[in-house]
């Protein structure tokens, strides 16, 4: 059944098996999106510019660039949310695709619920994402953050965060000086179907933390409650 909330969002394809193409376009028509493909990297570029795509899914395996090299491209220009389509289970291409700023990943092969549910899933938090505004917020005299231009200050230079990363920042911001577990944070950047992926949650605070520390390993803005989760200084006291 058709879900309204995505009724013809645009998701740009890329992948060099025609066939998985043609098999990712009939499931998400059936559920509403609007679906733009991408056989080579050059294509997928054209397609991007051409089009603004409100998602990508990409291939890792590509003809001309690894999905790599292209989610690298996408990201120096563009925030439009990514997911990775790898045959490869090793944990090492998961982790390496979210470094370069991949919002989620899919193992093939995947079911068709799966990957729609996954595609709805990123939507959901991106559209959230851009809903929240806050003013301009000071920390201390090294950091601040300005969640209605979306940008963050740190010793007076402007650092460029991935949109999870921001995602992530704004939910601990607003509950600073609170404890919130990983599931609660699962829950809130990634959503509810991502609370067996914990290993998101520390990745991403490391990134965090290499962002906006002084000293990523000994940190005081985003603080590790050991077997809980984590808290944001409290900046209000």
């Amino acid at each position: 059944m058709e879900d309204t909330q995505f009724a013809n969002r645009k998701i740009l394809v890329v992948d060099d098996e025609e066939r998985m193409v043609r098999f990712i376009r009939l499931n998400l028509e059936h559920d509403g999106f609007q679906v733009v493909e991408a056989f080579t990297s050059q294509q997928a570029m054209d397609r991007l510019r051409e089009t603004l795509p409100d998602l990508i899914l990409l291939d890792v395996m590509l003809p001309d660039l690894d999905g790599f090299e292209v989610l690298r491209m996408v990201r120096d220009n563009h925030d439009v949310p990514v997911i990775m389509l790898t045959a490869k289970s090793e944990e090492d291409d998961r982790v390496r695709g979210l470094e370069l700023g991949a919002d989620d990943y899919v193992t093939k092969p995947f079911s068709p619920r799966e990957l729609v549910s996954r595609v709805k899933a990123v939507l959901r938090r991106t559209d959230t994402a851009r809903g929240q505004s806050s003013g301009i917020i000071e920390v201390d005299d090294r950091l601040k953050i300005d969640f209605d231009r979306r940008e963050v200050w740190v010793e007076g230079e402007l650092v460029k965060l991935r949109p999870t990363e921001y995602r992530l920042l704004y939910h601990l911001v607003q509950n600073a000086g609170w404890v919130i577990t990983h599931d609660q944070i699962l829950a809130k950047v990634w959503g509810y179907e991502y609370q067996d992926e914990p290993h998101y949650v520390r990745l991403y605070v490391n990134y965090l933390r290499q962002k906006l520390e002084e000293d990523p390993s000994n940190p005081k803005y985003i603080l590790t409650e050991r077997g809980v989760g984590y808290r944001f200084v409290d900046y209000k006291r």
